[in-house]
């Protein structure tokens, strides 16, 4: 049976490599300061959904993202890899948006997109570790759900067969189509891009990354599959007040500074003496222990 794949993705600042501009004075992160990557439990998904494309002879894969215009580095991230086509939701109306806000725009794109049987992104985004948006999506779609899962082991009659990491260990479970999964960053990492694949799309973009004044503009008539669906809270048929900050009851009351300064340096050698030294510090000023 061919399947008919959305995965939902993320670009996100790289929190993982944090050095000492990563942070504002007011203990915000400074998304300026630190590159956008793509949600790294975001492509353990994706790798879900191509393995899924590989098997079933037909099936399609599409990447939808919500964010500023350069979120369009997303979609091509997938489509280097496989994938089919992309959305990108983008207006200034889904600007500020919590779980709850982020959800119902993905849902209505869902919904415009039409017959989806399954829905795939990462677990949670590292800018947030929330792990709310993909469940409230399967909410706000009725949609069945399964979470933290590491392989979608097969899809047949209708129904996929999955299995979940639990504490203690692991189970597999069946779920009727569609259904909405999350996939734990223990499943299988993504597969390389694709070389012939990123010589084709290189140039895919939506209209508002592009500039105008690009060397190569005379080939988005010629390749019209290089020209990213962007959509609006108008083309999703989006209702405003559900949307972006207004729809967000998230409030956030307090702010605690948690800015990285360096205030000494000490060098270490790898005597037993220093070792110890360093264990004791660790222990005394209760970092470990």
């Amino acid at each position: 049976m061919s399947l008919k794949i959305v995965v939902l993705a993320k670009q996100v600042p790289d929190t993982r490599n944090v050095g000492k501009d990563a942070m504002t004075a007011e203990g915000t992160v400074n998304r300026a300061a630190l590159p956008a990557i793509f949600n790294p439990e975001d492509l353990n998904a994706l790798e879900q959904a191509l393995r899924l494309k590989d098997q079933h002879k037909g099936s399609t894969v599409g990447v939808l993202t919500m964010g500023p215009p350069r979120a369009g580095e997303i979609i091509r991230q997938g489509l280097y890899r496989g994938a089919d086509t992309g959305w990108l939701l983008t207006d200034r109306k889904f600007a500020g948006a919590d779980t709850l806000a982020t959800s119902y725009a993905l849902a209505t794109a869902i919904k415009k997109i039409g017959n989806v049987d399954i829905i795939i992104g990462g677990r949670q985004a590292i800018d947030g570790d929330t792990a709310q948006v993909g469940p409230q999506v399967a909410q706000k779609l009725g949609l069945n759900q399964v979470t933290y899962a590491e392989e979608i082991l097969k899809v047949e009659n209708g129904k996929a067969t999955i299995r979940r990491h639990i504490d203690g260990g692991v189970e597999t479970v069946e779920a009727p189509l569609p259904v909405v999964i999350t996939v734990n960053g223990s499943a299988a990492p993504a597969r390389p891009c694709n070389a012939k694949l990123v010589m084709k799309y290189k140039y895919a973009s939506c209209h508002m990354e592009r500039k105008g004044d690009e060397p190569w503009a005379e080939i988005y008539n010629e390749r019209p599959y290089l020209t990213l669906n962007q959509w609006s809270v108008a083309d999703v048929d989006g209702d405003d007040a559900q949307c972006g900050l207004s729809g967000s009851p998230t409030k956030v009351k307090t702010v605690q500074n948690i800015v990285f300064q360096a205030k000494e340096s000490k060098t270490l050698t790898g005597s037993d003496e220093d070792m110890q030294s360093l264990i004791k510090e660790l222990i005394e000023e209760k970092i470990i222990g």
